[in-house]
């Protein structure tokens, strides 16, 4: 783990670059791509539910004009087609990515090991850790097009120490780390794709209702107050940096 000590984002940091952001439907998926496009990117909404992406969209079309896609994706459901036919349509209309956020995630269930569902681990390794490392692999042709291209995965402190109970979440960000590395060792000097893991720390999102549900929620951080992080890690002032694992807090 490195200490995040991230430039606070310029205003026009992301101008004239394309972003995708996965899980963009709500939570920290929603602000980063609000802060995107706020920021001049380009943003293409991913996530399985049309109804909150569709809602994203007219939120940055209202502040920004035409500047974000929606390209719907259900990461537990989706087949190889599904993934060809998004990276397909990325490059038909922008010809390139600059960005990528992986903020899709489950959560699964919280219970000793003995006793966790084995289908219910399949599934959450399948949504956090395959479906990001398909994705990315998909899209690592466009992303070797841009001249400046960062990719993002959220992780988690269960993903550099185990904690009783967390199961496949813990364990698929174990793999999340691990593939950051391994993907930011593959581009170092081959191409200009940086790889970086963030973790966001405790934020009031769904997700982390469901983990702690009697927790005041009025005391965590809001998904906005952690979405300049993941900007920064966007933006030209961190080109220098890949293959670490650093706190948006």
């Amino acid at each position: 783990m490195t200490e995040s000590r991230l430039p606070a984002p310029r205003p026009n940091e992301l101008h004239g670059r394309v972003v995708l952001v996965t899980g963009a439907g709500d939570g920290i998926g929603r602000a980063v791509a609000l802060a995107a496009a706020a920021h001049g990117a380009q943003v293409i909404l991913v996530g399985k539910t049309v109804k909150k992406l569709q809602a994203v969209h007219q939120e940055i079309i209202a502040a920004h004009g035409d500047a974000a896609l929606i390209a719907p994706l259900d990461l537990e459901k989706a087949l190889a087609k599904d993934y060809d036919t998004l990276a397909a349509a990325l490059m038909e209309r922008y010809g390139r990515l600059d960005g990528l956020v992986h903020c899709a995630g489950i959560l699964g269930t919280l219970t000793p090991a003995d006793h966790y569902d084995i289908p219910t681990w399949c599934k959450v390794l399948h949504v956090n850790l395959t479906a990001a490392f398909v994705l990315t692999q998909v899209l690592l042709p466009a992303l070797r097009i841009s001249s400046d291209a960062s990719v993002v995965f959220s992780t988690s402190s269960v993903g550099r120490k185990g904690r009783a109970y967390w199961g496949a979440y813990s364990v698929s960000k174990f793999g999340i780390e691990g593939l950051t590395q391994v993907l930011a060792d593959e581009m170092r000097g081959s191409a200009p794709v940086r790889v970086n893991a963030l973790n966001p720390g405790a934020t009031r999102t769904r997700m982390r209702r469901q983990a702690f549900p009697s927790e005041n929620a009025e005391l965590l951080a809001t998904p906005e107050q952690v979405a300049p992080a993941y900007i920064a890690l966007l933006g030209p002032s961190t080109a220098t940096l890949s293959g670490q694992s650093l706190d948006a807090q």
